[in-house]
């Protein structure tokens, strides 16, 4: 019998975080000297990652992505690919990466079973590169590009977190490169993981693109009401003084961009763009320029949210199972499984779990995430 929410929605798509910890420092995910990372006795062992993937599939979660941090960092991650690979059930195995080391991994990567990668990568150019990611190198990262589709890993998808000031203006530079290869490129809206720490101005920031019917200080219950006391023993908010990103929530603020802007920028240039179907695209809205191989998608997550549609849970590095990005809340997994825990009481906490996912974010009341920042959520 498949998970469904309360809200009537099949939630049949699980992220993973295999690790916390990035070869990477940009700036809207993590100041220079990195984030706070889990000890390394918390994070999940690839045994524990197997049997809680495979009991998610068990309950009909057919897709599963892998992400971090930068999952290709934590060794042996082939390893983990072909043991979820092998799992009967699977229908869609992917994985979202930096890029930076995936030539050496996208041609094992598909021989164990893995169907499509995402790549984040938020600039074409090398200089500016260096400003944004603050490690690596844009050329490692457009051979791991090209590896995945020489391997197979197609649609490749090209996340580019579009920030004003910083990247708007190659948004047109990136669509043409859709008129050449068949990639999907995808812009992000910037979303407030995390800035609200210390900061009372998160209204003032969505207001700069509030959807219809929006009312200031409209409050209402984020989670079910329930008297399940698995779900209120193990939820719980972390913890932290740190701020997440490089920039802090004022500058992000300024950063903003909303993908309808995008979209009119592109289209000045390029011509109007076609609606365009492409496979297990999730949030994201996609179309397609005239004559183009590849599509341009918008997730736009702030100014036109997708929660009614929204299918999934997140599974973080240290074992704690989150029902919304958006909302601070999680469900400990961790101690069940190191506790001896059967399978049936690991699945029944996917259950708790997928009983209390919100209808919806609630970003304008100020009900942004503050517990952990983007890099310990996987995106």
């Amino acid at each position: 019998m498949p998970l469904i929410d309360s809200y009537n929605r099949t939630i049949d798509y699980l992220r993973v975080s295999v690790t916390d910890r990035c070869n990477f420092r940009c700036v809207y995910c993590m100041p220079e000297e990195g984030a706070p990372v889990a000890p390394r006795d918390e994070i999940l062992t690839y045994e524990e990652l197997e049997r809680l993937i495979r009991i998610a599939i068990e309950l009909g979660m057919t897709k599963i992505r892998l992400t971090g941090g930068e999952p290709l960092i934590r060794k042996d991650i082939l390893t983990l690919v072909q043991k979820i690979g092998a799992i009967p059930g699977l229908q869609d195995l992917s994985i979202t990466t930096n890029g930076y080391l995936l030539s050496r991994y996208a041609s094992d990567f598909a021989k164990a079973g893995m169907n499509r990668v995402n790549v984040s990568l938020d600039t074409l150019h090398p200089d500016r590169f260096t400003r944004i990611a603050r490690r690596g190198n844009l050329d490692e990262v457009l051979a791991g590009i090209y590896a995945a589709q020489e391997a197979g890993l197609t649609p490749v998808k090209i996340n580019c977190v579009a920030m004003r000031g910083w990247n708007d203006d190659e948004v047109v530079e990136f669509a043409k490169w859709t008129l050449e290869q068949p990639f999907d490129v995808r812009f992000i809206e910037l979303m407030p993981i995390n800035w609200s720490k210390g900061d009372d101005s998160m209204n003032s920031y969505y207001a700069l693109s509030a959807p219809q019917g929006y009312q200031p200080n409209q409050k209402i219950q984020l989670y079910a009401d329930t008297d399940a006391k698995s779900f209120h023993s193990a939820f719980r908010m972390k913890d932290t003084n740190l701020q997440a990103g490089q920039l802090d929530a004022r500058e992000l603020r300024r950063a903003f961009i909303s993908a309808q802007e995008i979209r009119k920028r592109i289209e000045a240039l390029l011509g109007a763009m076609e609606p365009a179907e492409v496979v297990t695209n999730g949030p994201a809205q996609s179309f397609r320029l005239p004559g183009a191989l590849g599509t341009v998608g918008f997730i736009s997550q702030i100014t036109n949210d997708m929660c009614v549609n929204c299918n999934r849970l997140r599974l973080t590095a240290d074992g704690y199972l989150r029902p919304c990005l958006m909302a601070d809340g999680e469900v400990d997994l961790r101690s069940l499984l190191r506790s001896g825990a059967s399978d049936d009481e690991i699945a029944e906490r996917f259950r708790v779990t997928v009983y209390h996912k919100p209808k919806e974010h609630r970003l304008e009341d100020g009900q942004a995430p503050v517990g952990r920042n983007m890099s310990q959520l996987g995106g």
